[in-house]
């Protein structure tokens, strides 16, 4: 006899891990009422973001369900941390054709994992029949006035990310065996599945913006996208030098071009991108001995849009450089 709705969520998701992985101090009911009630701490504002992954769209066919779940949390912690908030628990809408058990066991497993990383709860959803969809909406909080917007960078600010560019655009060609250089070794391999299909939301170094970045965003839809959004938003013009973009070892087994064009575009990175005044440059020093490879790869100026500067020409760019839903592609 197949599973129904309650019978689901009774086994997979009320008393197990996913309920126990956060902080019990913000959590006041979760699963099993018609709400969640949470209790956000005094002077904190609350944070809520909703993602959705669609198969074929967010993520290829050919998958492990454990690292869906993982994925499905990790990109929605996300844009949490780029705002320097920190989780508090997150919901879950779950379409699914049909009810296999060792689907969900392993899904759920992922789910799991990602909320120990991420030290947030799961409070409650919805499951439905239909085509697999994967929605998660996550709640976080930060203090009054401390959240990190993608409006506020001015000209002068450097403009700094804090982490490897082109990653997960790698590792996506590495999930669908697409035209991989020989020279990668099996550890490089993994790296790369791993940066794809397990990102690790930077909450931690998030919560170190607050106070000090003048503007940030997550690295989900291409870096020249989302350059694009903070000079859009804060009514400024960005300037990258393409020399100091960071990559990863793995990433240069591609050829130039190639590395380039993922590193611009490609997306999936979930590394936070951010503005910096002048006058903090000195936090840079302590980020990095505290273990945060930030990196300044340009700086905001007056004007708008944004510009790529590399072996001595200037080029204004489409900021909008990633893919974009209803459009198809992704436009240069």
């Amino acid at each position: 006899m197949s599973l129904g709705e309650f019978e689901l969520i009774r086994r997979f998701f009320r008393g197990s891990a996913l309920e126990r992985a956060g902080e019990d101090s913000g959590v006041v009911l979760g699963i099993g009422d018609d709400a969640a009630l949470l209790h956000p701490p005094v002077g904190h504002r609350l944070v809520v973001s909703t993602d959705t992954l669609v198969e074929g769209v967010h993520f290829p066919s050919a998958y492990a369900p454990d690292d869906l779940g993982y994925r499905a949390l990790a990109v929605a912690v996300s844009d949490i941390a780029a705002m320097a908030a920190r989780p508090l628990g997150f919901t879950l809408a779950l379409t699914l054709p049909a009810i296999d058990e060792g689907w969900m066991g392993d899904f759920c497993r992922g789910l799991a994992a990602a909320a120990r990383d991420f030290r947030i709860t799961l409070i409650g959803g919805d499951t439905t029949r239909g085509p697999l969809n994967i929605g998660v909406t996550v709640i976080g909080s930060v203090p009054a006035g401390r959240e990190v917007r993608r409006s506020g960078a001015q000209a002068g600010d450097l403009l700094c990310v804090s982490g490897p560019l082109g990653d997960g655009a790698a590792g996506l060609a590495v999930v669908e065996q697409r035209d991989l250089p020989s020279a990668l070794s099996p550890a490089e391999l993994d790296y790369l599945r791993q940066r794809f299909w397990r990102p690790q939301a930077q909450c931690d170094f998030g919560t170190e913006l607050a106070l000090v970045a003048s503007a940030g965003i997550d690295v989900s839809d291409g870096l020249l996208a989302d350059a694009g959004h903070l000079a859009s938003e804060s009514g400024v013009g960005i300037e990258i030098q393409v020399a100091d973009l960071p990559c990863s070892s793995a990433l240069l087994r591609w050829p130039k071009a190639q590395r380039l064009e993922w590193m611009l575009r490609g997306g999936d990175d979930y590394v936070l991108l951010f503005t910096l005044p002048p006058a903090s440059r000195e936090k840079l020093k302590v980020w990095r001995a505290a273990g945060f490879p930030v990196v300044v790869i340009g700086r905001a100026v007056a004007g708008d849009g944004v510009w790529l500067e590399q072996e001595g020409m200037r080029e204004r760019v489409d900021g909008r450089g990633g893919y974009q839903h209803f459009c198809g592609e992704s436009h240069g």
